[in-house]
């Protein structure tokens, strides 16, 4: 089959030196395995990071991808759930299902957990035309819900639904700053907070703010701007009044990091949520600690989320209440030029990749 691989790293982000199509044998099914055609593939920021052997080494030679959506057309001999001919979507929270975390229903804590596509391998992700994945590791997808939605949902809207329902636990009437409303997070955030009737301030660059409000986001403001904050706390005032509260913001979701975060922290209320995962434009923060303790402010790390969270976002995408938004859909020839477009940024929505 043909896949897309490379076989060492490009830490200069030199994608076209590396990323090579090649011919590797078509996987076969373990006992508890499914095997599925890959229709459709979505791009994260992991895969970056694996070209560029950091923050982690990953294992060689490596095929990316860590959300694929096919058709199954084998299964092994244990596999009860699945049948030849469903359409599933990957859940890529590798773990071991029996240890203390995974029997909470923690399985993104789990110690022995891998991202499939970014740290499993040799020669094991998603960018290939058929994939291999164990049975728990599938959700089957409705026939109202496409391969590309599915695909655009996998990574994306399972880690917003975690962060947003499973760890700030998010209630009708609060108000969710929602920060990079036009990243595949950021547009899964604006409408998992509205589904959940929250009034939601979303951030992007200018370019993206009027997408975001028609995405459901009920104000956007350009965080480019030295004063973004400030915006985002006078309109918060707004809200307090109609609502007869405090001014500020109940949760925060965070997932851009860098320069944003002591602004962010800033605009919370006593008491309040700042949840956080993934820190795009750096991890490396200082933090102002009176922001912290004198308020009283919980801030939650985020990692993925469960296979049940993955289901519930795909029955709502069902339901019609909630969708991906699809920037651009790339075929493998042209990877280079998909990555190097994620790298800028310059996108509203998801990228997608297809085999052909």
């Amino acid at each position: 089959m043909k896949a897309l691989v490379y076989e060492e790293y490009a830490p200069d982000d030199n994608y076209s030196k590396i990323l090579k199509i090649k011919e590797i044998p078509d996987p076969k099914p373990k006992s508890n395995e499914v095997v599925f055609k890959v229709i459709m593939t979505g791009l994260n920021h992991d895969d970056i990071w694996g070209m560029r052997g950091k923050p982690i080494q990953i294992p060689m030679p490596h095929i990316s991808g860590t959300d694929a959506a096919g058709e199954v057309v084998a299964i092994g001999d244990d596999v009860t759930t699945i049948k030849i001919g469903d359409r599933v979507v990957s859940h890529g929270n590798l773990s071991c299902r029996v240890c203390i975390a995974c029997t909470d229903g923690r399985e993104y804590d789990c110690r022995s957990r891998k991202i499939w596509g970014f740290q499993t391998g040799p020669l094991w992700g998603g960018f290939c035309e058929f994939a291999h994945l164990p049975e728990v590791n599938v959700v089957k997808i409705p026939d109202t819900v496409s391969y590309e939605d599915a695909a655009a949902a996998s990574m994306t809207m399972t880690t917003s639904w975690h962060m947003l329902v499973g760890r700030a636990k998010i209630k009708p009437g609060q108000t969710v700053l929602i920060m990079g409303g036009g990243s595949g997070m950021g547009t899964f955030g604006i409408q998992i907070a509205k589904l959940y009737g929250c009034d939601v301030i979303t951030t992007a660059s200018q370019s993206k703010l009027e997408d975001c409000l028609k995405l459901g986001a009920d104000f956007a403001v350009d965080h480019r701007q030295d004063d973004w904050h400030k915006q985002v706390y006078t309109i918060s005032k707004d809200i307090a009044k109609k609502k007869q509260t405090g001014p500020g913001i109940d949760v925060i979701f965070e997932h851009i990091g860098g320069s944003h975060w002591n602004k962010e922290l800033t605009l919370l209320k006593y008491g309040s949520t700042l949840v956080t995962t993934g820190a795009t434009t750096g991890y490396d923060v200082h933090t102002d600690l009176r922001q912290v303790f004198f308020k009283g402010v919980s801030i939650l790390g985020s990692t993925q989320g469960t296979r049940a969270e993955l289901e519930s976002g795909i029955f709502w995408m069902s339901k019609g209440k909630l969708r991906s938004i699809v920037d651009s859909v790339y075929t493998f020839e042209n990877a280079v030029e998909a990555h190097c477009k994620m790298l800028k940024g310059n996108l509203f929505g998801k990228i997608l990749m297809k085999p052909s």
